[in-house]
């Protein structure tokens, strides 16, 4: 029997009989500042909820996660793309500009809107139906270094706001309330 070892991400790989084994885990100190092959679905599993550590918020340019024993890990987003998140509302909202994704709760939570979201040139980016999160948050990925028009529209409310993608802009938009169509 052949077996191989390896050393990935902090963790030791055993191969032996076409069969893979993970022993050990995922070294929280080892430096993961520069992958970035896992960061969206990082995003993902903590704006839903599905992962537990203390903290987890969203610069324009890193997921910063901290545990129980304050240790944070920084995880560099695509040098390509900037992620935005936006809480519509109706009556309650909250002040932001760097986005909790463990933290920030918005009032209309797993709900559907329209959005819309075009470049300043009048290039579609986003033009679908999408379901907010428990939290009451819609995630986006958008273009990095633009500026956007988005409208989110539900049951014949609607909300307008023009963002912009660049290095010093908010994660996090808490703004976009919804009101009657004129």
């Amino acid at each position: 029997m052949r077996t191989k070892i390896w050393m990935a991400s902090g963790a030791v790989v055993v191969v032996a009989l076409g069969a893979v084994l993970f022993v050990g885990g995922n070294d929280k100190k080892s430096p993961a500042a520069t992958d970035t092959s896992n960061v969206k679905q990082l995003v993902q599993e903590y704006s839903s909820s599905s992962m537990k550590d203390l903290s987890a918020s969203i610069t324009s340019e890193q997921l910063i996660v901290t545990d129980s024993n304050n240790q944070s890990t920084k995880y560099d987003l695509p040098k390509d793309e900037f992620f935005v998140s936006i809480a519509p509302y109706v009556k309650n909202t909250h002040p932001c500009a760097t986005h909790s994704l463990t933290g920030c709760q918005g009032e209309l939570t797993e709900q559907t809107f329209d959005v819309y979201v075009e470049d300043t040139a009048g290039n579609v980016i986003v033009d679908q139906t999408m379901k907010s999160q428990s939290n009451g948050f819609i995630d986006l990925w958008l273009p990095r270094d633009k500026k956007y028009n988005v409208t989110i529209e539900q049951d014949g409310v609607k909300a307008k706001a023009a963002l912009s993608t660049f290095k010093s802009d908010n994660t996090c938009v808490t703004t976009m309330q919804l009101v009657e169509s004129i």
